[in-house]
C-alpha cells in the first residue's frame, strides 16, 4: 500500500488545515496554563492563599498535563490523533465550568487537574501529526509555527483577561475559556481525519508493546540528559509568564493589573515570534545541541539579572528577553526527533513532553515554596523565585551537556 502524501492525509483537506484545527486546542491549553499570573491577586484575596498555595493551583494543571503524556502517547499510537483529542478535551470544558462556579479551593485545584488532563494531548497530537505527515526537514519550522500560533492563547490571558477580570471577576475568565474550548472540540470533530493506514491494531498486545516501548526509552543512555533539560527550559518561561509576572510587577514595582497584563502580552508576543524564527534557523544536527546549551545559558543570565537587580526596566526587559529566547524549545523537539529511531518517534516525543510539563508543575510548586520561606524570614520572595529558576536552568544545562548524548551528535559543552 502506498503511504499517504506528507501534507494531504485526506483528499480535499490539506494537512495544514487539519493541523490548524488541532492547533486550536493547543492554543486553548496555552491560555489555561497561563491564567494564574493575572488571576493571582483575586484568587489570593478570595481564598486567602499563600504563595505556596498559589503555586499548587498553578502547578495542578501542569502536573496532570505532564503525568498523562505517556497515556496519551499510547492512545495516539492505538487510536489515532483525532479520537485521542476528542476523548480528552471535554474534560477541559468540564474543568472550566467547575472552576467558574466552585467556592472551595480544593475543588478549584481539582478543576485544574481536569483541565490539565483534557489538554494533555493538545500539543502532542500536533507534534505527532507533523512527524507523520510533513517532511522531516520541515519538522522544526512547522513545529515552531504551531508554537507561534499557540501563543495567541497566552495573548488572551494578558491584557484581555485583565480587563475581563477587572470588569467582572476571575470566574468570567473560565467561562469564556470553557466556551472557546467547546468550539475547538467541535472544530476537531468536523475537520480532523486521518488516513486509514495510520490506524494501528487495537489489541492487548499492542498496548503492552507500546508500554514496553516507553520503558526501553528510559534505558537509552542519552535519555536522561534530554529529559533533565526538557524539565526546566519551558518551565522557566511558563513559571514566569504563567504565575509570577503579575505578582512580581504589582508587588515590586506597583504596576496595575492591566499594566502587568500588557507586559505579559509583550512577553507572549516575543515567544510567538521566537519559536517560528528559531525553527527556521535550525542549524541541523551538527550544531543544534550547542545552540540549545547557548540559549539556556542566556536564560540563566537573564533570570540572575532579574533576581538581583530589582529595577522595573530590568524586570520588564528580562521577561520580554526570555520570551524571545524561549522559542529554542523547537530545537529541543528536533533534537528528540533525531535522537531515536523512527519507530519510537511518537513515544519519544510523548516522554519529552511529559518531562517538560511535569517540570513546570515542579518548578511552580518549588518557587511557591521558596517564596513562602523567603517571606517568612523577611527576605525578598522574588529574589528567591528568580534565583531558583536560574539554578534549575543551570542544572538542566549541565546534565544535557555532560551526560551521554545521542550517537553521532555534536557535543554541547558548557
Amino acid at each position: 500500500m502506498k503511504p499517504p502524501a506528507p501534507a494531504a492525509p485526506r483528499r480535499g483537506t490539506p494537512g495544514w488545515v487539519i493541523l490548524l484545527a488541532l492547533t486550536g486546542a493547543f492554543t486553548l491549553s496555552q491560555a489555561f496554563r497561563t491564567v494564574a499570573a493575572i488571576m493571582a491577586p483575586q484568587l489570593e484575596a478570595e481564598f486567602t492563599l499563600t504563595p505556596q498555595a498559589l503555586g499548587v493551583f498553578a502547578g495542578a494543571f501542569h502536573f496532570a498535563f505532564g503525568a498523562l503524556q505517556l497515556l496519551m502517547g499510547v492512545g495516539i499510537d492505538l487510536y489515532g490523533v483525532r479520537r485521542t483529542a476528542l476523548a480528552a478535551f471535554p474534560l477541559a470544558i468540564a474543568g472550566s465550568l467547575l472552576s467558574a462556579w466552585t467556592t472551595n479551593f480544593e475543588w478549584l485545584v481539582f478543576a485544574q487537574v481536569l483541565i490539565g488532563v483534557g489538554c494533555a494531548p493538545a500539543f502532542l497530537v500536533c507534534t505527532v501529526f507533523i512527524a507523520r505527515h510533513f517532511p522531516p526537514a520541515q519538522y522544526a519550522s512547522v513545529s515552531g509555527a504551531v508554537l507561534g500560533i499557540g501563543g495567541i492563547g497566552m495573548l488572551a490571558t494578558g491584557t484581555p483577561l485583565a480587563w475581563l477580570i477587572e470588569a467582572h471577576s476571575w470566574r468570567a475568565g473560565f467561562v469564556v475559556l470553557g466556551a472557546a474550548s467547546a468550539l475547538s472540540w467541535l472544530l476537531i470533530l468536523a475537520i480532523v481525519r486521518e488516513p486509514a493506514s495510520s490506524a494501528p491494531a487495537r489489541s492487548a498486545d499492542s498496548v503492552g508493546a507500546a508500554l514496553r516501548g516507553f520503558g526501553a526509552l528510559f534505558t537509552t543512555p542519552h535519555t536522561l540528559g534530554i529529559l533533565a533539560l526538557s524539565a526546566v527550559t519551558y518551565a522557566a518561561f511558563i513559571t514566569l509568564r504563567g504565575l509570577w509576572i503579575g505578582p512580581l510587577l504589582i508587588a515590586r514595582h506597583d504596576f496595575s493589573l492591566v499594566q502587568s497584563g500588557n507586559v505579559a502580552i509583550a512577553m507572549s508576543i516575543a515567544s510567538m515570534l521566537s519559536a517560528p524564527l528559531i525553527g527556521r534557523l535550525d542549524p541541523g544536527a551538527g550544531a543544534r545541541r550547542r545552540w540549545i546549551v547557548g540559549f539556556t545559558i542566556a536564560g540563566i543570565v537573564t533570570f540572575t539579572a532579574m533576581a538581583f537587580n530589582p529595577g522595573a526596566l530590568v524586570d520588564v526587559g528580562g521577561a520580554i528577553l526570555y520570551g524571545l529566547i524561549s522559542g529554542f524549545i523547537v530545537l529541543q523537539y528536533a533534537d528528540v526527533r533525531g535522537a531515536y529511531p523512527e519507530s519510537v518517534t511518537g513515544r519519544a516525543i510523548a516522554l519529552f513532553t511529559m518531562a517538560m510539563f511535569l517540570g513546570i508543575a515542579l518548578m511552580q510548586w518549588l518557587t511557591g515554596l521558596v517564596a513562602s520561606i523567603a517571606a517568612a524570614h523577611g527576605a525578598d520572595p522574588f529574589v528567591a523565585v528568580l534565583g531558583t529558576i536560574a539554578l534549575l536552568l543551570a542544572a538542566g544545562a549541565a546534565a544535557f551537556a555532560w551526560l551521554p548524548r545521542p550517537p553521532g551528535s555534536a557535543a554541547g559543552r558548557l
